[in-house]
């Protein structure tokens, strides 16, 4: 049965939210694709639509089971709600951005995962951490110089033009939910 779990990572300043934005309007009228927001232990901002949750919400929801995936990363929380099982289990795929950290135990855990692994140039990379300007982000070369091998069923080069890079997700998608 179609569905399952389609999980984007790549380094920080690769464009997943960009990416995942794209996607969610593109296939906006499927009913078979669900975005779900993350959760996170900060406020939203410009380059992240995310639920603001509290450091107790989201301690009491891991240790209760109360999310899909969930883990720790930057100093932050982060989870994907629970409600993205029963649409997985329901034939829906739910494409999510998580961390290269957790796809081994989403693999273990989670129906049908499939991972994307979405990446740029060194160069771009810097530039497009650099011009968030957020202080969270911590020590930009130590993120940068971060490598956490991965497998993944596609690979996205997003240099350059977002809409194409885009265009490969939702192509991968599709193949997905067929």
């Amino acid at each position: 049965m179609p569905g399952g779990f389609v999980l984007v990572v790549g380094p920080s300043g690769a464009g997943k939210d960009t990416l995942l934005r794209l996607a969610r309007e593109a296939l906006a009228h499927e009913s078979r694709f669900v975005f779900p927001r993350r959760l996170v232990t900060r406020a939203p901002s410009a380059h992240e639509d995310n639920v603001a949750i509290s450091e107790e919400a989201f301690t009491d929801g891991a240790a209760s089971g109360a999310f899909a995936l969930h883990w720790r990363a930057h100093g932050l929380g982060y989870a994907i709600p629970g409600e993205t099982l029963d649409h997985a289990r329901a034939g829906r795929v739910v494409v999510c951005n998580v961390s290269r950290r957790i796809v081994q135990a989403a693999r273990l855990a989670q129906p049908s995962v499939s991972v994307v692994f979405v990446t740029a140039s060194p160069d771009i990379l810097a530039r497009r951490l650099a011009a968030r300007g957020r202080p969270e982000d911590g020590d930009l070369r130590a993120r940068l110089d971060r490598v956490v091998p991965i497998e993944a069923e596609c690979t996205i080069r997003n240099d350059a033009d977002p809409d194409s890079a885009a265009a490969e997700l939702i192509a991968h998608l599709r193949e997905r939910a067929a």
